[in-house]
């Protein structure tokens, strides 16, 4: 079983600042947090960090880091993302014995990184799931946490154009059948909904923080403790 710290938008106070009263194994950041706090939680923990960014995260697209250091386009480059932790964006990850696979970003409303049509959307959906295909072959519930910005079409988003959630997220779910979809983006403003279910899998809205209990392979997490809003 593995503790999962889950936190997306809205730094929560008492994490920032204060000394929580309970271990972690694994933190997921879902986008639209500074990426100090990611990296402060990770020192906290003494966890691994995996995110995916969010509409106001800066562009993360075309770093690659080797013997070299940070490259991006072939030269040097400062890495501005959050110390130590694994970008899982169009990817699979594998961290903590958990498998991640992940989705950033939202729908296009403005100009601005990490922001896609339907369209970009859903090739970039194809290419996750082409790279989780040999992994769901082999292992039941493949997929254990589909780690994403924004929520799935009509699984909890709003209808204004900035929070539309992505009809391909229902397809990517129905495909890599995980546990739990993380996303955030959404604002609860303090006021929680139920969490919802797609094919099976949970719909985790975790604006502020979640903390849950994740078993490798099977088929539904425990929530431990929820905290919406800072």
């Amino acid at each position: 079983m593995v503790r999962v710290l889950t936190v997306s938008d809205e730094p929560v106070e008492s994490l920032w600042c204060g000394r929580p009263n309970f271990g972690v194994d694994l933190i997921l950041g879902a986008g639209d947090l500074p990426f100090d706090y990611l990296s402060r939680l990770t020192d906290m923990f003494d966890a691994p960090c995996v995110f995916v960014p969010g509409n106001h995260d800066p562009d993360l697209s075309g770093y690659s880091t080797g013997k070299a250091g940070w490259m991006r386009a072939g030269l040097p480059a400062n890495w501005p993302g959050p110390d130590g932790a694994v970008n899982a964006d169009g990817r699979v990850v594998t961290a903590a014995g958990l498998r991640i696979a992940g989705l950033g970003g939202s729908i296009r409303y403005r100009p601005g990184p990490n922001q896609w049509t339907e369209r970009q959307q859903r090739r970039r959906a194809r290419s996750v799931a082409r790279s989780a295909t040999g992994l769901l072959r082999r292992v039941r519930n493949g997929i254990d946490v589909l780690l994403t910005h924004s929520p799935p079409r009509n699984i909890g988003d709003t209808e204004d154009p900035a929070h539309r959630g992505f009809s391909c997220l229902r397809e990517l779910t129905t495909t890599l059948r995980p546990q739990v979809l993380v996303h955030g983006h959404i604002h609860p403003h303090g006021f929680p909904g139920p969490d919802l279910y797609l094919s099976g899998t949970r719909i985790l809205n975790t604006v502020g923080y979640t903390l849950m209990d994740v078993t490798p392979g099977a088929s539904t997490p425990t929530i431990a403790r929820r905290q919406h809003g800072a």
